[in-house]
């Protein structure tokens, strides 16, 4: 029943008023200091702990596309779709290791900022307007309309209104300041965890009970047992899924570029460590590798828990949408069955999902406007109280305008979380190589990054297209390109970024080799090797990280 009890309001308001009023008296704290210094407001500079940090990077992350769209990935995928929470793992130590001492040794506190130092004004702003583009009009407009159509399906409240409500309250975290933001944070993430465990626990004893028994540890057993095709992590050519996640790509191809572009390169996520010390930052991150360990247990497996009870019969009528199956109603389908209270737990994690990524998205909105946009071309005389000041609007008006448009988007027709990924990976290899390039080779040039930036942008769009007038079924046997069913051989998106990376990363090469020989010069970034040294606790916790991966993998190829 898509209703809310009595009880489940109740939990929901108790979690509101913990999180609203946690995040006051955070801001009443530490107004004065928010009001004087703007890098204190976009960044908390020097305030954030590292367990604030690690939740705060997770709570960003993790929204209704994670619960809503992974969740219908593992319905339809099974626990493959749970290398993108596991490669983040991984990811997020080499961010930790070689891309936050480059960052932080050179004070650079944005993503322009970085494009600027590095390489010169006129790459900085494209990529300015580019991110504010695409935070406003793709990911908050998504994360509010595919947030609001979660919380519909399980309120029964009406998604426009939803959209409002969600808006508001991003709004009143993110005008206190990054140090709100990243303190809430912390209690998102509790809520977050803690209602995800609770459907995880529902789904697999609802699976147990089905099949005679009780106990959750039976109910995994018997998902692998019905479900075993759903438990491999890599998918063979003859998958039919092959084509969202094609075999040892996820480990060895553009599954990296996703993550590294992703969690190194990425305003909204390192915007988190970039207010800290190295050492704080990097136990952050780690703390997020751990968490990041966790989430297949709260998004994937309830998923596959679904599809076991489907298998069997169970939510034929409720897993249709206009006479079709809709893997992305798996989650809420399970939300519906909570009892009273529970579902209001739940409730409150999808809420806080949604709400913290859209406050980390809108705080990053503010922080590349008013930096990078405003400060530097508009008004450069502004004061720190006039940055704030027009960092706070910006926030309000970015909402606005994602609200206004989200319905326009069509969003709830285009699927959930791999379509979200796909069409994040059309910019993300020109960026990505930009960045990589930009931060370990000194040669490479303002010119090298327009190509990676405009080319490799034309490049995806260019592979997408190409099966159109070309046969690509030699590429078929290196498994490279799989037929759709209409029989036209098309490239996995993952690969198409693989391609798309190395043409750029050749293209940035041979661009500044040709640059040097005309005498142009490339600006470097201070770099040395005392940098990337490790504390031994870190050190020891990345192993054990890298050991967990390594036996998942292993117990679940």
């Amino acid at each position: 029943m898509n209703s809310l009890h009595t009880n489940d309001y109740l939990v929901f308001l108790f979690y509101f008023l913990i999180v609203a009023g946690y995040g006051y008296w955070v801001y009443r704290k530490k107004r004065k200091a928010t009001i004087s210094a703007s890098h204190d407001y976009f960044l908390a500079e020097g305030s954030l702990t590292w367990w604030a940090i690690g939740a705060s990077l997770i709570a960003s992350n993790i929204s209704a596309e994670q619960f809503i769209g992974m969740s219908g990935s593992g319905f339809k995928l099974g626990l493959a779709v749970s290398t993108y929470e596991w490669m983040s793992a991984a990811t997020l130590l080499i961010v930790a290791i070689f891309f936050i001492p480059v960052y932080l040794r050179n004070k650079i506190y944005t993503m322009p900022q970085f494009l600027s130092q590095r390489y010169n004004g006129t790459v900085a702003m494209i990529m300015a307007v580019f991110w504010l583009l695409l935070y406003v009009v793709v990911n908050l407009t998504s994360i509010l309309y595919l947030g609001a159509l979660a919380i519909n399906s399980i309120s029964g409240i009406n998604t426009t209104l939803c959209m409002y409500l969600l808006a508001i309250f991003a709004i009143f975290i993110t005008l206190g300041g990054m140090k709100v933001i990243g303190y809430t944070d912390v209690i998102q993430v509790f809520f977050l965890i803690l209602g995800g465990l609770v459907t995880t626990y529902l789904a697999l004893n609802l699976v147990s009970e089905k099949f005679g028994t009780s106990g959750t540890m039976n109910g995994f057993k018997i998902m692998t047992d019905q479900a075993g095709d759903h438990f491999h992590m890599i998918f063979d050519k003859s998958n039919p899924n092959y084509m969202d996640l094609p075999g040892l790509t996820v480990l060895i191809g553009g599954m990296w570029i996703v993550n590294l572009n992703y969690w190194g390169c990425n305003q909204y996520i390192t915007q988190r460590a970039l207010g800290a010390d190295l050492p704080t930052a990097r136990k952050g991150i780690l703390f997020a590798a751990f968490l990041k360990l966790l989430m297949p247990v709260i998004v994937v497996i309830p998923g596959i828990a679904a599809y076991v009870l489907y298998q069997q019969g169970s939510f034929q009528t409720e897993m249709m949408q206009a006479g079709e199956l809709n893997p992305d109603k798996a989650y809420p389908v399970l939300l519906n069955l909570l009892p009273a209270g529970l579902k209001g737990l739940a409730f409150a994690a999808l809420t806080a999902a949604v709400v913290a990524s859209l406050a980390g998205k809108a705080n990053s909105i503010s922080t590349i406007f008013t930096l990078d946009i405003y400060k530097k071309k508009l008004k450069p005389e502004a004061d720190e109280k006039k940055m704030v000041q027009v960092g706070k609007i910006t926030v309000i008006a970015a909402m606005i305008i994602a609200v206004l448009i989200a319905p326009l988007m069509g969003i709830d027709k285009k699927g959930g979380f791999q379509y979200i990924q796909e069409y994040t990976g059309f910019v993300s290899p020109g960026i990505f190589a930009m960045f990589i390039l930009g931060f370990f080779w000194k040669k490479s040039t303002s010119n090298a990054a327009l190509f990676a930036t405009i080319g490799g942008f034309a490049f995806s769009l260019f592979f997408k297209f190409l099966p159109s007038f070309m046969d690509l079924s030699f590429l078929a046997q290196f498994g490279f390109s799989k037929a759709n069913a209409d029989g036209v051989y098309e490239i996995p998106f993952l690969d198409r970024m693989g391609f798309v990376f190395a043409i750029c990363v050749i293209g940035m090469v041979l661009i500044s080799l040709a640059d040097h020989r005309r005498g142009v010069k490339a600006n470097g970034l201070e770099i040395d090797k005392k940098m990337f040294k490790m504390e031994p606790a870190f050190i020891v916790g990345s192993l054990l990280v890298c050991g967990i991966l390594a036996a998942l993998y292993t117990l679940f190829w």
